[in-house]
C-alpha cells in the first residue's frame, strides 16, 4: 500500500495514553522527555496530534484552557512539536491552523522560540512581551528574607486559588489544585495571616522548575524563590517576565544564568489579562 500523504493524516485528540509517544517526540527533537510535565498538560489540557503510519507521532501540541468550561476566556498553546523526519513540510502550520480554528473566538497565548516565531506571526499571533529563562544552582546569602514564607497546607488552597485568579486574570483552578500532587514544594508568603504570594517547585528531569510564582512585590518573590531553593539540591529553572528587572538581577546575582529569551505572543487580544506586576513566572511556558 502507498504511504498516505502528511496532509491526509487526521488530527486527533491525545490523552494520557499518549504520554510515552509525546515524550518520544520530545526526545526526537532533542528536547528532554519531560514525562512529568506532559502528564500535567495532557490531564489538565487538550492534546492534539497526528499519528505516524509507521508508529509514533508525526506532531503534537497541547492547549490549556482557562475560565468557564463552556466559553474559555483564554487558552495557552504549548509543546508544539513535529518529528524531525517530517520537519519543514508544513505539518506544524497545519496543526496550528487546526488549533486556531478549533478554539474559535477564544483568545490564545504562547511562548515562542526564535525558531517558531515566524510561523506564529504568519498565523496572526503578535508579540506582547518576553520571558527570560534562567537556570543554575541558587547561591544563598546570609541575609534574612524580608517576607516570611512557609509550606502551603490543604487549608491554604482556596486562598491560593482566589489570589491566583485575581493576579492571572482568569480562573485556573484545574491547574492550581493539581499543584500539591504535581510539585515537590508549594509555599506561600504570608502577612498578618493573609497570603500575599505563592510559588511551586516541580521536578523536570534534573532540575526543579519554579512556577507559578505569584507575589505582591519583588521582595516577596525573592523570599519565595529563596525558600524553594533552600529545600532542593537540584539546579533551579524558571521563566521570568523581563519587566521584572529587579528580580532578574537578583536571581543572576544568586547564581542563576540566562539561557534563553522567548517571545510571549497573543492571538485575539492585545495583552494578557490580569496584573503582570504580581505575575513573575508561569507554571510552565507550555501553559502560560
Amino acid at each position: 500500500m502507498p504511504t498516505p500523504s502528511l496532509a491526509s493524516l487526521p488530527i486527533r485528540r491525545l490523552t494520557l495514553r499518549d504520554l510515552t509517544a509525546c515524550a518520544d517526540l520530545s526526545e526526537d527533537r532533542g528536547w528532554p522527555r519531560e514525562e512529568h510535565k506532559w502528564g500535567l498538560l495532557l490531564a489538565a489540557g487538550k492534546g492534539y496530534g497526528i499519528d505516524d503510519p509507521d508508529g509514533g507521532l508525526v506532531a503534537a501540541c497541547v492547549v490549556t484552557e482557562y475560565g468557564p468550561r463552556e466559553q474559555p476566556a483564554l487558552a495557552a498553546v504549548g509543546m508544539v512539536l513535529v518529528a524531525e523526519r517530517h520537519a519543514r513540510r508544513g505539518v506544524g502550520r497545519r496543526l496550528m491552523r487546526h488549533i486556531v480554528s478549533a478554539m474559535g473566538t477564544t483568545p490564545l497565548t504562547l511562548h515562542a522560540t526564535s525558531y517558531g516565531r515566524s510561523l506564529y506571526e504568519e498565523l496572526g499571533f503578535k508579540v506582547t512581551g518576553h520571558a527570560e529563562m534562567l537556570r543554575g544552582h541558587f547561591v544563598p546569602t546570609g541575609d534574612r528574607p524580608e517576607v516570611a514564607t512557609r509550606a502551603a497546607t490543604a487549608e491554604d488552597l482556596p486562598a491560593i486559588v482566589r489570589l491566583d485568579e485575581e493576579v492571572f486574570g482568569v480562573d485556573r483552578t484545574h491547574i492550581i489544585t493539581r499543584l500539591p500532587a504535581f510539585a515537590d514544594q508549594l509555599r506561600v508568603a504570608e502577612e498578618d495571616g493573609r497570603i500575599v504570594g505563592y510559588a511551586a517547585a516541580w521536578p523536570n528531569m534534573d532540575t526543579h522548575v519554579v512556577g507559578p510564582l505569584i507575589a505582591r512585590d519583588t521582595a516577596t518573590a525573592e523570599a519565595l524563590l529563596a525558600s524553594l531553593a533552600a529545600r532542593t539540591d537540584r539546579p533551579l529553572r524558571t521563566d521570568i517576565d523581563v519587566r521584572h528587572e529587579e528580580l532578574l538581577s537578583w536571581a543572576k546575582a544568586h547564581g542563576l544564568a540566562s539561557v534563553a529569551l522567548n517571545a510571549v505572543m497573543t492571538y485575539g487580544i492585545t495583552e494578557l489579562p490580569g496584573d503582570w506586576s504580581r505575575r513573575f513566572a508561569p507554571v510552565t511556558v507550555a501553559a502560560a
